[in-house]
């Protein structure tokens, strides 16, 4: 599927997802960016990250103390042409998994461990 597509597609997924968000976990997850990306394109660009991610926590939780500089900023990266392989391209599938990764990644925002995220069924 064109990249173009999978973003809208994602976007309005990422939305969804926000808007049903229990208030006070809407209200601490609209200080972590979501951004819609390409894996093919954060390794062309030289980062250096595993090729296999679905979706990426950086920056200070919201356990930690507050960010001191920009690059310790929460932001959730969702990749998406792997989801999209990963679902097996497959439209369905695709907005599931952009659903329960971004899910997964919001936990690790709000602190919790790759455990305590699996145990929440996130994993």
């Amino acid at each position: 599927m064109h990249p173009a597509r999978l973003l809208r597609i994602a976007n309005h997924e990422v939305g969804r997802v926000l808007g049903q968000l229990p208030d006070a976990i809407h209200e601490a997850a609209t200080a972590c960016r979501v951004e819609c990306v390409l894996m093919a394109e954060c390794l062309a660009d030289g980062e250096s990250l595993e090729d296999d991610l679905l979706g990426l926590f950086e920056g200070c939780s919201r356990a930690d103390p507050q960010a001191e500089t920009a690059d310790q900023l929460p932001r959730i990266r969702l990749f998406l042409d792997n989801l999209w392989d990963y679902a097996g391209a497959n439209l369905r599938t695709f907005r599931a998994e952009v659903r329960l990764t971004l899910l997964h990644e919001l936990g690790h925002y709000l602190g919790l461990s790759e455990a305590g995220v699996e145990q929440l069924g996130l994993a």
